[in-house]
């Protein structure tokens, strides 16, 4: 189940949900979340691949976009804007800053 960060971009201020975890939503309407969160490409692509291959490429996505598109959120300047516990989380979730020992 896909689990929620505060991101907030430093310049503008604006705060977005970042997700991690699998996403239910992708995995039965494919592309169509990626298309309302504003990832308009990859929900375009997405759609279409799944029209394709009678859903089972958004299935398979499920696994991956909320990952990739918090990732994208983060490479455009965002930064974290939670809890420690929420941040630490989505830190190990998305593969960055893995804590020490690991």
């Amino acid at each position: 189940m896909a689990k929620i960060v505060m991101l907030k971009h430093p310049d503008t201020g604006i705060v977005k949900k970042g997700f991690f975890g699998f996403s239910w939503t992708t995995f039965f309407f494919a592309g169509f979340p990626a298309l309302f969160r504003g990832d308009i490409v990859m929900g375009v692509l997405v759609t279409v691949l799944s029209l394709l291959t009678w859903g089972l490429a958004g299935n398979i996505w499920a696994f991956f976009y909320n990952k990739h598109y918090t990732t994208k959120l983060l490479a455009q300047g965002y930064e974290f804007a939670d809890s420690e516990e929420v941040i630490l989380s989505a830190k190990v979730a998305l593969g960055i800053d893995r804590p020490s020992g690991s």
